[in-house]
């Protein structure tokens, strides 16, 4: 799994005019989903996800989690994340879950965050999405699980 995670003074997402999801201070969230995801693939998200230190404290050190702030979560999926784009200039998406699977593991995902007592809102999995956000920084981090030390 991969995620851009960016930390927001608020975001919200749109589908079709209407509001899906809104947050305040927190992390917007994009998630794409690989081929060859699993549990494990979830397990190391979620808690990378709640326990990443990128808000700062009262000496101003990225010392703080969304956990730690009672930030919010808004998750998006997106798939888009597995391009390949070392050939040519269109993007290959062959590495990206086929969308049961991804919405199968996105979902999952969203229980995870969840079940470690985070506010989490959402987009419409394989929908047009229209994404306001109001970065904080920026800060933006990238997380992959496939590239994790052992």
């Amino acid at each position: 799994m991969r995620a851009v995670i960016q930390r927001v003074g608020r975001a919200s997402v749109c589908v079709e005019g209407t509001l899906t999801g809104r947050i305040e201070t927190g992390l917007l969230v994009f998630l794409g989903v690989g081929r060859d995801d699993t549990q494990k693939d979830i397990d190391f998200l979620a808690d990378k996800i709640a326990n990443l230190r990128v808000f700062e404290d009262a000496g101003g050190k990225m010392n703080l989690s969304v956990h730690d702030i009672n930030g919010g979560i808004l998750l998006i999926s997106q798939f888009t994340l597995y391009a390949d784009c070392r050939k040519g200039c269109r993007p290959d998406f062959t590495a990206a879950a086929p969308p049961d699977m991804a919405q199968a593991l996105y979902e999952k995902t969203i229980e995870a965050l969840k079940q470690k007592g985070l506010a989490v809102q959402t987009g419409v999995f394989a929908a047009h999405m229209d994404i306001d956000a109001l970065n904080d920084g920026p800060v933006t981090v990238l997380l992959d699980s496939r590239q994790t030390l052992v």
